[in-house]
């Protein structure tokens, strides 16, 4: 036989080879999926049923928590915007609380010589998801102890503002501290509270973890 012959042949050898091994592979594929019983695959079903279940449960315990989250960073942004455009602009910046679930920051302007002219309105961020202005019964003030009567709690100040150094003080311009308490309806667990130290306009967060308030 030629060089050439031979050649010829080992290719053709190859390629049976390959074709056969395709072959094979093909057939144990096949073999390995008549392998499963029908029971067997109603039993994996039934696990990722099972599993699905328990996170679709999960995640809807887990949600009044996150849009309370959500929430709390709205008014943590604000108080600290707020503080912030009063030491850059050299202006008191009143911050109210609308209920149910809102926070508006509004700037005092004044003229050169220090009077009060009016007020403008910067801006006036609502909550999502439901989450409110809510103190549940059965919460206990934060660790910082500045008290919680109510939602909003600042004591009996009519107004609530920062001032020029960064401190939040009332109408008379005396130091104010303060409590804010939001929940997701009526979820204790939802519960966040934010604190502020009037004297250095301190800005702190709470999560209630159903005995006690966590530093977040």
């Amino acid at each position: 036989m030629s060089s050439l012959g031979a050649a010829q042949t080992g290719t053709a050898r190859v390629g049976a080879t390959r074709h056969i091994a395709c072959v094979g592979s093909l057939v144990m594929l096949w073999r390995s999926a008549r392998g499963f019983s029908i029971l067997e695959l109603m039993l994996v079903v039934s696990i990722i049923g099972i599993v699905s279940s328990i996170s679709v449960v999960q995640i809807g315990n887990a949600l009044p928590g996150m849009k309370s989250d959500g929430a709390m960073r709205v008014v943590m942004s604000q108080l600290n915007t707020a503080r912030n455009l009063a030491v850059a602009q050299r202006r008191y910046m009143r911050v109210t609380f609308l209920q149910p679930s809102q926070i508006q920051i509004v700037r005092v302007e004044v003229n050169s010589s220090g009077t009060v002219t009016g007020t403008t309105t910067l801006s006036t961020v609502a909550f999502e998801g439901g989450v409110t202005y809510n103190k549940i019964s059965g919460l206990i003030d934060t660790p910082d102890a500045l008290g919680m009567a109510s939602a909003v709690d600042f004591g009996t100040a009519t107004t609530i503002q920062f001032a020029t150094d960064g401190s939040l003080v009332d109408q008379g311009g005396s130091p104010l501290n303060g409590t804010i308490v939001l929940a997701n309806a009526n979820n204790k667990t939802s519960s966040r509270a934010i604190t502020v130290l009037g004297s250095t306009g301190h800005i702190r967060a709470y999560k209630w973890n159903g005995t006690a308030w966590t530093l977040v």
